[in-house]
């Protein structure tokens, strides 16, 4: 297996508020690193700004082979890599194209943790995570919150109902 095929991206938990530096500083050292961020309005006493937070608190993703996962952790800001049933959490390449892409044309999107609540599978049938498919934990109004499986988060955005099919 070449050097090029054994890599796949996997998450790591950052210290608290050093997502984008551990990313910035990692992309500087020549990593592939993807830190998901959104649109932010913040309000202070004098002034409004819009400013750019990341989408998953204390997440960052990695693209590795398993010698760069260990040099990644080495860095300070880095706490641990994300395990799932005792092995680092591999994040599918289509899962993080769908992320960059819904952030694209949703800045001000949310992710809040993942909650399992019984629900309908729903799969979206248009815009940039078309052919996505995941359970509807929640409608309100226009808004839908669906969780995608290996990220462990689910993402809410205004997505149009005519988006959307019922997956039997």
């Amino acid at each position: 297996m070449s050097k090029a095929q054994s890599k796949y991206w996997t998450a790591f938990y950052t210290k608290p508020r050093n997502e984008k530096r551990v990313g910035e500083r990692l992309g500087d050292l020549g990593y592939e690193i993807f830190c998901p961020v959104r649109t932010v309005l913040k309000q202070w006493s004098d002034r409004k700004k819009k400013v750019k937070e990341p989408l998953f608190t204390s997440y960052i993703f990695a693209r590795v082979d398993e010698v760069l996962r260990q040099e990644i952790l080495q860095d300070q800001g880095v706490v641990s890599s994300v395990f799932w049933l005792g092995k680092p959490v591999v994040v599918r390449d289509s899962e993080i194209r769908a992320i960059d892409d819904f952030l694209n044309e949703n800045p001000e999107a949310d992710a809040v943790s993942r909650i399992f609540h019984e629900g309908e599978k729903l799969q979206i049938t248009d815009g940039p995570l078309r052919g996505e498919t995941g359970e509807l934990l929640k409608i309100k109004g226009t808004k839908l919150i669906l969780t995608i499986e290996s990220l462990g988060f689910s993402l809410v955005a205004e997505v149009a109902k005519s988006r959307v099919q019922l997956v039997s």
